[in-house]
């Protein structure tokens, strides 16, 4: 992508950002959107279909970046705990974009997307996982579970609650 589209995408993104910030996504025009990024209607139609189009794509580029920083080829897939913990700090290394993006009516697309990126890289690496009952189920749980663990908990000291993500699940899979 050359230079200059990469910078328009990025005020594009940047402006939105900013105005999601301030109201809720339905609330957000093309208009406002234009004049906050400096750019004609016709330019943001050249990238995005509309406002929401935008939005899921910064949406899956947040979730990108969260999956990217798990292990998804190592212990994690084996021990729920890690999972729990690895994604508490992934989601919290994404605290200012997630509380912006994610918010409102928007919120509940953050655990599913990553829940469905997530199968999506584990399962191309191993199939077999897919219709392994017991590994889907701590899947799904470690995601959700971990999620509305960190949005309750996330103006918290991290590593104490971390500590406990992990106790919690290794007693959960123990029994």
């Amino acid at each position: 992508m050359n230079n200059r589209i990469e910078k328009t995408k990025q005020s594009i993104s940047n402006a939105f950002i900013d105005l999601r910030s301030k109201k809720s996504l339905e609330k957000i025009t093309i208009k406002e959107l234009c004049e906050t990024a400096q750019i004609n209607k016709s330019t943001f139609y050249v990238y995005y279909r509309d406002i929401y189009d935008l939005s899921d794509k910064i949406e899956d580029e947040i979730v990108s970046e969260v999956i990217r920083s798990l292990d998804t080829t190592g212990k994690i897939l084996e021990n729920s705990a890690e999972l729990s913990k690895s994604l508490f700090y992934a989601y919290t290394a994404q605290t200012s974009l997630i509380s912006v993006i994610f918010s409102g009516m928007r919120a509940q697309q953050l655990p599913k997307k990553i829940e469905a990126a997530l199968r999506e890289a584990i399962f191309s690496v191993y199939p077999e996982y897919k219709d392994d009952i017991d590994f889907n189920v701590r899947l799904t749980y470690s995601i959700y579970g971990g999620f509305y663990t960190y949005m309750k908990y996330r103006n918290s000291e991290n590593k104490a609650v971390v500590d406990i993500i992990g106790k919690m699940s290794e007693k959960l899979m123990e029994q």
